[in-house]
């Protein structure tokens, strides 16, 4: 048989109807994929509105908006590809040595000094990296206001402070007020990582889902806090408040059952602590129920929204790639 649209039909909803029968777009006759393709695309366009273009009437607002295209959309162009390629190279390497700088045999002097200056050079693409997408965007109010900017500003600048923290203090006393301060900044060139998000379709698909589905991220949030509150009270009181001399001093209160019940909701189960009496093990049992059937009420709604964000995003890579834009830049 062949599967179309009928007319008149809401083209997300009845490929909402597909994902949950286990079907996929290709399943679709051409003319209905293209439906759905335009469709998906107009969503993408409501839930993230695209700048208009400016009217490029002179060369240096064309060669502007060509820069622009060059370092935001990294499919536009070869050029974009490789600027890209080298962004993530440069990420890559910032956060092996930021692991690596952990290590016990990184700590020499020799050793110490390499790093600074590869993180020198690894800081400088970045900065130079971000100074040149806000000069050459069209809005600057709305860059420095975009998540990802942010997060970019976040992984620089605790560099240039820690640089500035060591050079204005001069005695070792001072250093060493200053230490903890310094350890958390550098700790949070981590957001380095992040920026990978810029490059990968698969990330962006996961900020999008979470974005769309943050209504059942937060009901889910209550499942685990109501059933936090009932289980571990009940587990303090029958593995220590019924018997306090001789109770299980790993539940000698309601916040130390908490994490018990966190690790057997999810099935972790460390093994650091566990109820030793016949009614507490009893209640550790439906807790472990209790926990697979809450975490698996939502997860149905997040995966069909994570794979139509998924749909819309590569529909919009596709247009981006097939762009006049793109086609003037090579």
């Amino acid at each position: 048989g062949k599967l179309r649209f009928m007319p008149y039909m809401c083209e997300l909803s009845f490929y909402n109807e597909m994902l949950y029968w286990g079907l996929e777009s290709s399943d679709l006759q051409p003319c209905c994929q293209r439906r759905l393709d335009d469709r998906m695309s107009d969503c993408y366009v409501h839930f993230f509105p695209e700048e208009e273009p400016r009217p490029l009437e002179e060369p240096q607002s064309r060669w502007l908006e060509r820069t622009r295209k060059t370092f935001e959309e990294p499919t536009s162009s070869l050029l974009a590809q490789i600027l890209a390629s080298v962004s993530v190279l440069f990420v890559i390497i910032s956060i092996v040595m930021l692991c690596a700088s952990t290590l016990p045999d990184w700590r020499s002097p020799e050793t110490l000094n390499q790093h600074r200056i590869i993180e020198a050079v690894c800081i400088g693409w970045f900065t130079a990296e971000c100074l040149v997408r806000f000069l050459v965007s069209s809005d600057k109010c709305e860059f420095v206001r975009r998540p990802l900017n942010i997060i970019d500003l976040l992984a620089i600048l605790p560099y240039y402070v820690s640089v500035s923290m060591t050079m204005l203090t001069g005695g070792n006393s001072q250093l060493q007020r200053a230490g903890v301060l310094l350890r958390v900044l550098r700790m949070m060139r981590i957001f380095w990582v992040m920026k990978l998000v810029r490059h990968f379709l698969g990330l962006q698909t996961l900020g999008l889902t979470l974005r769309r589905c943050y209504r059942e991220m937060v009901m889910l949030l209550i499942f685990i806090c109501v059933a936090m509150a009932i289980f571990s009270a009940l587990a303090q009181l029958l593995e220590h408040g019924l018997d306090l001399e001789t109770g299980n001093q790993d539940y000698a209160s309601i916040p130390a059952a908490c994490w018990w019940v966190i690790i057997s909701m999810t099935t972790v189960g460390y093994g650091d602590m566990y109820p030793v009496t016949v009614a507490g093990r009893v209640l550790g049992g439906l807790c472990v129920v209790s926990g697979i059937v809450l975490l698996a009420l939502p997860i149905t709604f997040i995966y069909h929204s994570f794979v139509q964000c998924y749909n819309e995003l590569k529909v919009r890579s596709a247009r981006c790639n097939c762009s006049p834009s793109a086609k003037v830049i090579d």
